[in-house]
């Protein structure tokens, strides 16, 4: 089965350095082209890793380089880290490995869906320091049951900053935009 144009862009973008913000030997920043917040980019290995279970202790030093460029990034653009989610999908949809740097204000016209907001905003959403206390300490990144993963894309819309509850994700992007005015987060 070939694989879909869609799952491989992330390594045509990668192969472009037009698009990177930031790179060196080991990997390369980028704006994530659909962002679901303010500020949301992608760290990518140059090595070919497929995704988080293709990866193995061996990987930890590559995942820390991943991690520090992203710093750099936000250090760069003058932002706030404790702004942001550093992380991967627990079900990645797209080929090459990516670490998501995300801004906690989730306001983009491209966060769409619940399955958009639930899968940086619940357990389908790995924080970096735990898939690397995972990877220390069982040798690699297990999968989630399916139905797991299911109930997970249909958990209902919370606010990741005060736990209200919506309907919606027009109302719930709306109840976002009333933190984004109050904190200022940049």
């Amino acid at each position: 089965m070939a694989k879909s144009y869609w799952s491989t862009g992330l390594i045509k973008t990668l192969n472009d350095p037009n698009n990177h913000i930031i790179s060196n030997e080991v990997g390369v920043v980028i704006k994530d082209k659909f962002p679901k917040a303010m500020h949301h980019y992608l760290a990518l290995p140059k090595e070919d890793i497929p995704s988080i279970f293709h990866l193995k202790p061996s990987h930890l030093d590559l995942l820390s380089e991943l991690y520090f460029l992203s710093l750099n990034v936000i250090e760069v653009k003058n932002l706030q880290k404790e702004n942001f989610k550093f992380g991967f999908h627990a079900q990645p949809s797209m080929q090459r490995l990516h670490l998501h740097v995300i801004s906690k204000d989730f306001v983009s016209p491209c966060l769409k869906t619940k399955k958009h907001w639930n899968s940086f905003n619940t357990k389908l959403f790995l924080p970096f320091d735990e898939l690397v206390k995972d990877l220390k300490e069982n040798g690699g990144i297990l999968k989630m049951d399916k139905d797991y993963l299911k109930e997970l894309e249909l958990t209902e819309l919370i606010c990741n900053q005060c736990n209200h509850k919506t309907k919606t994700v027009p109302d719930l992007k709306k109840h976002l935009l009333t933190h984004l005015k109050n904190n200022k987060i940049q």
